[in-house]
């Protein structure tokens, strides 16, 4: 069990508003609602049961964050990015974690090593299901950079991750395996181990640009075959 130092992305609210908005944000995290897919206010309330107005406002909140457009006098739709747009989101995510990398180097714990090598295992135990192995490999990015202790910084990092895991996702699912993947996770804590503050920040902003290519390939053969 990952006890110590939760990573603060996720926050626990119990109002109606929340748990749909968590249920649409979900929804597109996993893939399920998918770029184009349109959001029926009503359909949505009559499946997690409750009233159209907190998913109204569940939609604005996403709409505000970018997740989804709202059209006007038609409706919601989830919103794709262009192949430029995912090019700009890893590039800030290269920057930000390998920032949180680095200021994770004097930080670390040996719970902290301890809840990373847990979830290695995870991962390598998930290797044959692309869509576990994926939520393994979010909780990793999260938990890794979660030893920063930086909040904001973990703010931005976890609105850029919600953004790109729908295209990892639709990347993965046409891979026959992560092995390599894998091994760069294993290498990241290895060299977290070894307190080399520059090193570590360089290796995970080429760990995080690396997977480009391979995501924009992805869209664009979604696309041809969406044509």
């Amino acid at each position: 069990m990952l006890a110590h130092r939760p990573p603060p992305f996720e926050h626990g609210h119990s109002t109606a508003q929340e748990e749909a908005y968590q249920h649409i944000r979900q929804a597109i995290r996993m893939g399920t609602m998918r770029p184009g897919y349109r959001l029926v206010p009503d359909e949505i309330a009559n499946a997690i049961g409750m009233s159209r107005m907190p998913v109204r406002e569940a939609l604005n909140r996403l709409a505000a964050e970018g997740l989804i457009v709202l059209r006007p006098n038609r409706g919601a739709v989830v919103r794709g990015l262009t192949e430029k747009e995912v090019r700009e989101v890893f590039e800030m995510r290269a920057v930000l974690e390998g920032l949180a990398a680095s200021m994770a180097v004097s930080r670390v714990t040996p719970a902290d090593l301890l809840d990373l090598e847990q979830l290695l295992i995870r991962m390598r135990n998930s290797a044959a299901n692309t869509a576990d192995w994926i939520t393994e490999h979010r909780q990793f990015h999260e938990r890794f950079c979660a030893i920063a202790d930086a909040p904001r910084l973990m703010h931005q990092i976890a609105a850029l991750h919600l953004v790109v895991e729908p295209l990892m996702r639709l990347w993965l699912e046409n891979r026959s395996s992560s092995a390599y993947l894998q091994d760069v996770h294993e290498e990241l804590v290895a060299t977290l181990k070894a307190g080399d503050a520059a090193h570590m920040e360089a290796m995970m902003r080429a760990h995080v640009l690396r997977t480009v290519p391979g995501i924009t390939a992805a869209m664009r053969e979604q696309g041809a075959q969406a044509g």
